[in-house]
């Protein structure tokens, strides 16, 4: 009798082949959600950890060079932290600026100071959106997710009753199967939002990180900027 039991159960392939045309299209966007939701995951947990190590690598090269020449040369090999993009900016604007003086050069003067704390703060800004790019499909999964999921499940639901009200009544045995189909949609749901909103917050953490030492390298770069002017 058990073994009749477990065979007459349905699985969980049957149930969705089962389900409504409504609920089938809730499970399909919920399935491309999480797969892309996975997808920027893997990327850019990956992405991040290569951020952090050239980072580290690019802040000890910064002060062991300290000829802005020679760190620009070296930047050229560091493609994934965005200090050498920072620098790369203010290293550029330092050139133009000598460029533009007197007599093709005259060195940097105090009244520069505001214009390349103006460029450290726009190149941040570029760094910091470019880490963040995607990362709100994340949250948006997180949030959205379980209500897409219940609603597939409201509308499941509502077909089962439907069918209930057309027949005229139904015993356990004919609703049960009906609901189940259904809340696989809120079990959806819940297995594309959860590895969402604690991916997104790993990721988010690791970007804290990154945008703490682009705020210690910019404030570090313009100090010894500050240093070399004219008195």
């Amino acid at each position: 009798m058990d073994a009749t039991v477990v065979n007459a159960a349905p699985g969980l392939w049957e149930m969705i082949a089962g389900a409504g045309l409504m609920v089938k299209f809730v499970l399909l966007v919920l399935l491309l959600f999480s797969v892309f939701s996975w997808a920027i995951i893997v990327y850019k947990i990956r992405l991040l950890r290569k951020m952090e190590r050239e980072t580290a690598a690019f802040y000890d090269l910064f002060w062991k060079k300290r000829q802005f020449a020679q760190i620009q040369a070296a930047a050229k090999e560091y493609k994934k932290t965005p200090l050498a993009a920072i620098f790369s900016a203010v290293y550029a604007e330092i050139n133009n600026t000598m460029k533009a003086g007197p007599e093709g050069g005259a060195g940097l003067q105090r009244d520069d100071i505001d214009r390349l704390g103006r460029v450290l703060r726009k190149a941040v800004a570029t760094e910091s959106a470019r880490l963040e790019h995607a990362v709100g499909f994340l949250a948006t999964t997180g949030n959205a997710a379980p209500f897409i999921g219940l609603f597939g499940t409201v509308w499941g639901i509502m077909t089962s009753f439907r069918s209930i009200g057309a027949k005229g009544g139904a015993s356990l045995a004919v609703v049960a199967p009906g609901i189940s189909e259904a809340l696989v949609a809120t079990a959806m749901g819940l297995a594309a939002a959860i590895p969402a909103v604690v991916g997104y917050n790993h990721i988010i953490s690791m970007i804290n990180r990154i945008n703490v030492e682009m705020d210690s390298f910019s404030s570090d770069l313009l100090n010894i900027i500050e240093r070399q002017l004219p008195r």
